[in-house]
């Protein structure tokens, strides 16, 4: 099992690989890729913020701090 971070486990868990979650949130593949391995990487505020709003689609209870230390 290659290196992941909170969010990358959690979209393994749920069957989304880095191609697809890219194209789901418009964030560039390479920031995503970054995101799913780098446990430290704090992307910007508006990357969360596409992120979060993908990830509310699949649970509306998710918060970014169940994912990033900001």
């Amino acid at each position: 099992m290659p290196k992941r971070s909170k969010l990358g486990r959690f979209l393994d868990k749920h069957g989304y690989n880095q191609t697809k979650f890219s194209k789901m949130t418009g964030v560039n593949r390479t920031t995503i890729v970054r995101i799913y391995t780098d446990s430290s990487y704090i992307p910007s505020g508006t990357t969360i913020r596409k992120i979060m709003k993908t990830l509310k689609l699949l649970d509306p209870s998710l918060k970014s701090e169940d994912f990033f230390d900001v």
